[in-house]
Order: structure tokens, then sequence, then C-alpha cells
């Protein structure tokens, strides 16, 4: 895979990098050892949630009766098509195909944000119903206590995914910047693997929370 920087560069690669593929040997380790850090640090919140259910199942099995199967499932389904609009858009800047793949883009944008809203109005309601955690918390129904544990766990996770939800439409609209302003082609598009690789790791930490919490049996 060829990965020189664009034409109008003065050099194909730079000055402390003995030559383009080192280069790009570089950046892509760069990335893998930042989702490293990623993977480490959801994979320790998958311990801690696998650890509480194990001594708790109860908890988690009255407290994923207030969530909404249909927002999850419908929000899983936004991420999916999402991974594949990031993959296409990179399929189409290897190809020459930036108009295409400026349109896979906006759709990655767009499945995003949408993700957020449905987020949005499922923790409104959940606050609106007092079950955010700590002072806020004002549910009055049964075991209020293990109802309040399972919703901390909850929004501590998939709020921290929110947050690289966020980051991603960050990084998405960076990208499209960058692709208008002519800085992709087919010799050059490791930014964009780059976010597409962490936009990949994002949609697949939601595959493993949308079972963890609304598929309790």
């Amino acid at each position: 895979m060829s990965t020189s920087v664009p034409a109008d560069t003065a050099h194909d690669h730079a000055h402390h990098f003995e030559s383009r593929e080192h280069q790009y040997s570089a950046a892509k380790l760069g990335i893998w050892l930042f989702m490293l850090t990623e993977i480490v640090m959801f994979g320790g919140l998958f311990v801690g949630y696998a650890f509480l259910r194990s001594l708790y199942p109860e908890i988690f099995f009255d407290g994923h009766k207030y969530l909404d199967v249909t927002m999850g499932a419908t929000n899983t389904i936004v991420l999916l098509t999402s991974s594949l609009t990031m993959a296409l858009s990179i399929s189409y800047i290897q190809t020459g195909q930036n108009k295409k793949a400026a349109l896979n883009l906006w759709l990655t944008f767009a499945c995003a944000f949408v993700f957020l809203i449905i987020k949005y109005f499922e923790y409104s309601h959940k606050i609106h119903d007092g079950l955010l955690p700590g002072h806020f918390f004002t549910h009055a129904g049964d075991h209020p206590e293990k109802i309040g544990m399972f919703f901390g766990i909850y929004f501590m996770m998939t709020g921290l995914h929110g947050v690289h939800v966020t980051a991603g439409i960050v990084l998405i609209s960076w990208l499209l910047i960058k692709l208008y302003k002519g800085h992709f082609n087919p010799k050059y598009f490791t930014p964009v693997e780059g976010v597409g690789i962490f936009w990949h790791i994002v949609d697949l930490v939601w595959i493993f929370l949308f079972p963890m919490f609304y598929l309790i049996h």
C-alpha cells in the first residue's frame, strides 16, 4: 500500500523517516498503540461489569427492565451502518473517487449524530424518571439501591462511549475539511485509515454494550 504525501508537498516523507513506507509504518503503529489504550480502558470496565454481575445478577436483571430495547437496537443498526459507510469512504479514496468518499463520510457523520440524538432522548427519559445516580436519584420503586447501582454502571459505560462517539464526529468533520481541500488521494490516506480504525472500535464497543445492558435474561 503506497502512502506518499500529496504531490504539492516538497518531500514524499518527513525528514526524520528513511522512506514513505517507514513513515506509513510508524503512523500505523502509533494508531494501533492509541487504540490499544482504548481497548485496555474499556476492557477494564467490561471486567468490572462481569465481576459485579456475577455477584449481583438480580440487580442487572431488574435494572435492564427500565431500558428501551427499541432505542438500543436502533442505535445498534445506526452504528453498524456507519461502520459500512466509513469503510466505503476509505475504499473510495483509495480508488480516487473523492466525491463518493465525501458522501460516505457525510453519511457516517449523520449516523453518529443520529446515535447521539437517540441517546439524548433515552438519557432524558431516565433522568426524568429519577434514575440518574447520585444526588439526582429519586427512583421510588422496589429496591432503589440496587437500581441505582445498575444505572451507575450504565451511565458510566454508555456515557464514556458517547464521549468517544462525539470525538468521532469531530474527527470525521476534520477529515471532510481535509478531503475538500484535496489533501487525500490514492497515494495518501493514512489519516482516513486512522479515523476509520478508531470508529470501528467505537462501534465494536457498542456491539458489546447493547446486549450487556439491554438483553439481559
